[in-house]
């Protein structure tokens, strides 16, 4: 796909300003600095009923300005506005599908299945790039050949795109990269080499939560991953995301991919804090409900816990 101008998207609503909506990337030359083509780039986004993001998410891609794109979306059957809003965009994508699937990880296989690149990345339906994203990993490829992966820094943003924080990554080698709640790197900012696809992949369909996790442990055994100094991506964190919604669920495929790698040290001490937690939240608050005017809240603060158990643990720690 060639690079695509502002002007040559759909409007986009009245009120959506800012990029993606109303900037572009600067058009790239017509070869990298060095002279040599610019890598093909594929990007799956895979998608399921999110049709409140998933316009930014198509157009932060179409709006890179990168003159060799491939870009595939593949939808699970949403019954939101998500097709209609793909079919604005359809004549610009290489290819895209509305249909049942087996979940995630299977969406984003089909998705790979039909790419043709020498840089592969998947971009969830909820999350987007950032401006000149393509340009900085495409440089980070032609500066690292040998690397199997390239990874660089998110924005996490809230439904109205207001930024929460921002995620670098530090450490990238197989134990860091195992030990997720420590992790500091994010999927969306993270890109591979199509051979690092065809040794490591593809994604294991079995995985709903996780799969990332496994495969970036895969890649990190068996390539070098290379740290890009640049904001790539931005997540939206939302209480319709699975990773917020399923919270033990994605904990427990978290410690079964850990496990299954070999780091099940890793798990332990995770359980083991986890634990630790959880007795001193029940002291703290064993000694509240002593007080008449608490008790009746005890079993409010249990359910609490269970859905949200980092911000109890800020909680108690201030107490």
């Amino acid at each position: 796909m060639r690079s695509l101008s502002l002007g040559e998207l759909p409007r986009p609503a009245h009120n959506r300003t800012g990029w993606p909506w109303t900037e572009e990337s600067p058009q790239f030359a017509d070869a990298m600095p060095n002279g040599a083509p610019w890598p093909r780039i594929s990007i799956v986004t895979p998608s399921l009923n999110q049709g409140l993001f998933i316009e930014e998410t198509i157009r932060s891609v179409l709006l890179q300005g990168y003159p060799d794109l491939e870009y595939i979306v593949i939808d699970g059957g949403s019954t939101d506005d998500s097709v209609e809003i793909i079919k604005k965009y359809e004549r610009w994508l290489t290819f895209w599908v509305s249909e049942r699937d087996r979940g995630q990880s299977h969406a984003i296989n089909k998705g790979f299945s039909k790419a043709s690149g020498e840089i592969y990345s998947w971009l969830n339906s909820d999350d987007y790039l950032m401006q000149n994203a393509l340009r900085n990993v495409a440089l980070a490829y032609n500066s690292s050949g040998e690397a199997g992966a390239w990874c660089g820094g998110c924005l996490r943003v809230d439904s109205n795109d207001k930024v929460l924080r921002k995620i670098w990554p530090n450490r990238l080698e197989p134990e860091a990269i195992a030990d997720w709640p420590k992790s500091n790197y994010a999927q969306s900012a993270c890109f591979f080499s199509k051979e690092a696809w065809h040794k490591c992949g593809p994604l294991d369909e079995d995985l709903c939560y996780v799969m990332d996790l496994d495969l970036w442990i895969k890649i990190s055994k068996t390539f070098s991953i290379v740290k890009v100094n640049s904001l790539l991506s931005a997540d939206h964190v939302h209480e319709r995301a699975k990773t917020q919604r399923d919270r033990d669920s994605m904990y427990a495929e978290i410690f079964l991919v850990q496990i299954r790698h070999g780091y099940r040290r890793l798990t332990i001490q995770d359980i083991s804090k986890r634990t630790e937690d959880f007795v001193a939240l029940m002291l703290r608050l064993e000694k509240i409900s002593r007080f008449p005017l608490f008790r009746p809240f005890m079993p409010i603060a249990l359910a609490a816990w269970r859905r949200f158990p980092r911000q109890w643990l800020l909680l108690w720690k201030s107490l």
